[in-house]
């Protein structure tokens, strides 16, 4: 029998599309998750009004063996989901006022923290390797840890390094497989678990590659990586909201950068001279302005 990948979103077909019986057992179960979780089958059977041989359909039609089987899944996905199945209500009226506050709070809250967590002597050590790399490869899978091998690619081009972003898992394999004693991979991974970082660390360095983590501490990545910036995020519990780690981590970035700058001293400037000439034949006059767009 077919297992089901995710049970909240079968109920929610077949509360729409099954027959009579089973969309009125799969409206109770995603109307009332608690009692369907732990409810006997003479109780979920005699709420609807069916029969108990009708629950056990039901639960085959989901994909499930029965209603243990059914339960297990149930009891699965509302750990993993709940806040988002049952989110508390929002209070509109000062909703204009409310947002505002709760991004840039967060925001500062999360870098802060980020701030007071970090080893600095570890950051300054990465980025006087990062200085000195013949070439760096940036790694990162996922939205925000693609997001910032991204902007570390971004950050260290513009200082004489030739810095190049993988988002794609095979392809950060296949980099990986050329780098070289020459070669410093940044690999970025909040969870610490995203399987093509942690191949493509492991890949550079059967190459002789330095690699570093900024990643969870504990986590696989932190325990393949050579050197590791520890990460954890920790959230604030607003599921409306995206997540603030993100700018935590552009923090570190940002950190790395400056890092990197400082050491490779006054020779980075003239890079970004011609960087913010070249902006100025778009006639962007505005010294103001940060160097790009």
């Amino acid at each position: 029998m077919k297992t089901p990948a995710d049970i909240i979103t079968r109920l929610q077909l077949m509360s729409q599309d099954g027959t009579k019986s089973d969309r009125r057992l799969a409206g109770l179960v995603l109307s009332d998750l608690d009692f369907a979780s732990k409810a006997a089958i003479s109780e979920i059977a005699a709420r609807v009004g069916v029969s108990e041989p009708t629950v056990t359909r039901f639960c085959r039609n989901l994909g499930c063996e029965g209603l243990r089987d059914f339960k297990f899944y149930l009891a699965q996905a509302i750990a993993i989901g709940a806040q988002y199945l049952s989110p508390e209500p929002l209070n509109r009226d000062v909703r204009e006022q409310r947002i505002a506050s709760a991004i840039t709070e967060a925001a500062i809250s999360a870098m802060q923290r980020a701030s007071e967590n970090l080893d600095m002597k570890v950051l300054v050590g990465v980025a006087a390797r990062i200085a000195g790399s013949g070439n760096v490869l940036c790694i990162g899978s996922g939205g925000i840890s693609s997001m910032m091998a991204t902007e570390m690619q971004n950050r260290l081009f513009r200082l004489g390094l030739s810095a190049l972003a993988q988002v794609d898992g095979q392809l950060q394999r296949m980099y990986a497989a050329v780098a070289t004693p020459e070669t410093t991979v940044v690999a970025f991974s909040v969870s610490g678990y995203a399987r093509s970082v942690i191949e493509a660390v492991q890949v550079a360095q059967q190459y002789g590659a330095a690699t570093v983590a900024i990643t969870a501490p504990d986590s696989a990545l932190s325990k393949a990586a050579d050197t590791v910036i520890h990460f954890q995020p920790l959230e604030d519990g607003n599921i409306y909201k995206p997540t603030s780690s993100r700018y935590a981590l552009m923090a570190i970035v940002d950190m790395i950068a400056t890092s990197v700058a400082e050491t490779r001293g006054p020779k980075v400037l003239e890079n970004l001279r011609r960087i913010k000439q070249s902006v100025n034949t778009l006639k962007v006059d505005d010294p103001r302005l940060p160097l790009g767009d």
